[in-house]
């Protein structure tokens, strides 16, 4: 027996999670700086943790402190249905970026809990560690090692910004746990996340189907040249890696243009060299840059394009451009079965609805890999995100949660 088709999740004890997690971890007004393995991050696990146990759930942590919640089912041999998205955020980030999707999970246990009902199988809420990638580069950097992307040795030595190895914070903060990273057999991930993006809002749509992802391709770019004294130094005799870095964030800026036409995107977001300081030329830089377009073949050039303008921009310097890592994620990814079932719960509980695809990253890329995967938008007003003014209604979520509810329910029972 499966739950009554008028079930529905409650958006008021949803909220209360939503607020009290808006409290640890504050950054500007209204918004949060939980950067990834910090006490604030510690602090939002240790709460996360104690709100999955009082739910009845089994709590393990794997070896890169992502946190697996689990639900047994009647048959819990069968292979389990995730559901998740991540705690940690921006440093200058919103309280509804990927939180709305762990807690999401969190509410339908609570639902579950409420109406009696046990699943047939297992059900598990993840909190992936580092999505944003704001302290440690790569982003999604633990569902994607998850899936056999990256290696876990690979993930520990990652440094942060602010010094530390990624494997030595998630020890100081109490997070390495003993579970392999390594995914098993899973029936099928689910993901809720705000949109992102402001066309939910600017169309009155109560939620998004996600069909798939933009196509996207990113890179991490180490140019090496020589300190030098500014004053003396011949122009013809600088290698400075400031300018090589400043040179190719200001190509890809152009890439974007030049396909902004077709919604192409480019985006420059960091520039990082050494020394940097007044009177001496860098010897170092380090650029993060990525490119991001609806049609495939479209983001491929659009990469191309950059991977030549990281060499052209170091040869103008007298540098040398070193790509240090490069990703790809988006496409036509996402499991048309769980797609329809999504879709066919948002025309029959009567919400106006939209196919919509993903224009930002998100675990569920990863998850793609391995199993079948599927996402849902909830609208945010204006699309604002990654800012401490990214703004969402209790209201907003009212679809999401109950298309979700009945979408997993009905695979978990099968």
């Amino acid at each position: 027996m499966t739950i009554s088709p008028e079930a529905r999740m409650s958006v008021d004890r949803f909220w209360s999670t939503i607020e009290a997690s808006a409290e640890i971890g504050k950054g500007r007004p209204g918004g949060l700086s939980r950067l990834t393995l910090t006490d604030s991050d510690r602090e939002m696990r240790d709460l996360f943790c104690d709100w999955c146990r009082e739910a009845g759930l089994a709590v393990e942590i794997d070896e890169l402190g992502s946190i697996f919640a689990r639900r047994d089912g009647t048959d819990s041999s069968l292979a389990p249905i995730l559901i998740g998205s991540h705690l940690d955020t921006q440093i200058n980030g919103g309280r509804f970026d990927g939180i709305a999707g762990v807690f999401a999970g969190l509410e339908l246990v609570r639902t579950l809990n409420e109406l009696g009902h046990v699943t047939k199988r297992p059900i598990v809420i993840v909190d992936w560690t580092n999505e944003e990638g704001a302290r440690f580069s790569p982003p999604m950097v633990a569902s994607g090692c998850f899936v056999g992307r990256y290696e876990r040795d690979w993930v520990y030595d990652l440094e942060a910004d602010d010094g530390p190895r990624f494997g030595d914070e998630l020890e100081r903060i109490g997070y390495k746990g003993d579970k392999p990273c390594k995914a098993g057999e899973i029936d099928a991930y689910f993901e809720l996340h705000i949109e992102q993006g402001p066309i939910l809002d600017a169309e009155g749509r109560e939620v998004g189907v996600v069909t798939g992802g933009y196509p996207s391709h990113g890179m991490r770019v180490r140019f090496e040249g020589e300190t030098a004294h500014t004053g003396p130094t011949p122009m013809d005799l600088r290698h400075n890696a400031l300018i090589a870095g400043a040179r190719f964030l200001t190509a890809v800026d152009d890439i974007g243009w030049e396909f902004a036409v077709h919604d192409g995107k480019a985006t420059g977001s960091r520039l990082a060299a050494w020394p940097n300081k007044p009177g001496i030329l860098s010897d170092t830089a380090q650029c993060i840059a990525d490119v991001r377009h609806p049609d495939p073949i479209t983001a491929k050039v659009m990469a191309e394009k950059m991977r030549r303008a990281a060499k052209a921009s170091a040869a103008m310097a007298g540098c040398v451009a070193v790509i240090e890592d490069e990703w790809v994620w988006g496409g036509d990814i996402f499991d048309g079965e769980l797609v329809n079932g999504i879709r066919d719960e948002a025309v029959r509980q009567g919400y106006n609805w939209r196919d919509i695809q993903s224009q930002a990253g998100h675990d569920a890329y990863h998850m793609a890999m391995h199993c079948p995967s599927a996402m849902i938008f909830t609208p945010c007003k204006g699309g604002i995100t990654h800012n401490n003014n990214e703004s969402c209604e209790p209201e907003d979520f009212r679809a999401g949660l109950n298309m979700l509810l009945h979408a997993v329910v009905k695979r978990a029972d099968r």
